[in-house]
């Protein structure tokens, strides 16, 4: 046998949900590389329509479609969605290199360039890129939708199962099982509602909002959405902006009607240490949506009494220790948004 051009193939993706085409690209993989190493992104990400299966359960579907020798040759990591792609490229190359350990193992990445989506393929100038080509049309997102709009369970197998491996309908069944499956197809339905409201526009919205990061000693006031999409999750203080409001003005005023959080007009300004915008095009469920995030820092006082109001069902000061344990629990990006402030990670 001829020796391997590569000591390891790496693969890049969400895998939200396994389908026939992912697995072709693994076995292309395979025969590439004696190992595999598949990193896994969004991997601590809230369930959501877009992001229904953990890590874990990703994992297990794709290793259920294995066979046992497959299995053998493949490591699973974990990979945040950061939203800062020097950051996130960095993470997923300190992966790799603490799977390789101390050896400097020649490396392909094995993907396909289909959109925008995966225009990150170019950012590993060290790695060797082979374009698997379109295998299939398949198109995860497509099989999610199916997922929700159908009626009853096995309806919706029918229109996924071709277009996926036999044990993925299978690991679905018994997922349906679980408690995820009606709130998820809930808010996939009230954002395609909300979405068709724009469908007349000219051109493809893109929506301002604005968030509060509020700091006092060692704890930062979050609140728990009141409504989707995101419902029951935690997420920092914010909304729209308003036509005749500045950004600034518009994050206090969401501030103070979802918390009540309210000091004189020269505290806050003094307070306000920075202000960044978060605008990754997929920062959002709801779409193409920039946001203007504020840091205020009060330091060392008493924290203010808060109750949730408006879109929050509950507002409270969370120990900044306590956020690296919640991470799974933030609404879309509002995990990082902190991090950006705090330095959490």
């Amino acid at each position: 046998m001829s020796t391997p051009a590569f000591d390891l193939a790496v693969c890049i993706g969400r895998f939200q949900l396994f389908h026939n085409a992912q697995l072709a690209l693994l076995r292309k993989a395979l025969e590439l590389a004696p190992r595999c190493a598949v990193l896994m992104g969004s991997a601590r990400q809230a369930r959501s329509p877009r992001n229904p299966f953990t890590y874990e359960e990703r994992v297990e579907m794709i290793r259920l479609a294995l066979t046992t020798p497959e299995r053998e040759r493949i490591d699973f990591l974990p990979v945040r969605d950061v939203w800062d792609q020097k950051r996130w490229v960095a993470s997923v190359q300190a992966a790799v290199a603490g799977l390789a350990g101390a050896t400097r193992p020649r490396v392909v990445l094995v993907g396909h360039r289909k959109d925008p989506t995966t225009e990150y393929l170019n950012d590993f100038p060290g790695w060797t890129l082979h374009d698997v080509g379109r295998i299939e049309e398949v198109h995860a997102k497509a099989l999610r939708a199916a997922l929700y709009t159908a009626q009853a369970l096995e309806p919706a197998l029918a229109v996924i199962g071709p277009q996926v491996p036999t044990s993925t309908v299978q690991f679905l069944r018994a997922w349906a099982e679980l408690p995820f499956l009606p709130k998820l197809r809930e808010e996939w339905a009230e954002l395609e509602e909300e979405r068709a409201k724009w469908a007349t526009a000219p051109y493809p919205p893109v929506l301002v909002t604005v968030d509060a990061v509020v700091r006092v000693g060692d704890h930062v006031l979050l609140i728990r959405r009141g409504r989707s999409p995101g419902k029951g999750l935690l997420a920092v203080p914010g909304g729209f902006i308003e036509q005749r409001e500045t950004a600034y003005q518009s994050a206090v005023r969401e501030l103070q009607e979802e918390t009540g959080f309210e000091l004189l007009p020269q505290e806050m300004e003094h307070a306000c240490k920075a202000m960044r915008i978060f605008d990754h095009p997929d920062r959002s469920q709801r779409g193409r949506v920039i946001t203007h995030a504020f840091h205020f820092d009060l330091g060392e006082r008493m924290r203010p009494e808060i109750a949730g109001g408006d879109d929050a069902a509950e507002a409270r000061w969370v120990p900044i220790a306590e956020l690296p344990s919640l991470e799974d629990q933030f609404h879309d990006d509002h995990f990082h948004i902190l991090d950006a402030f705090l330095g959490i990670t």
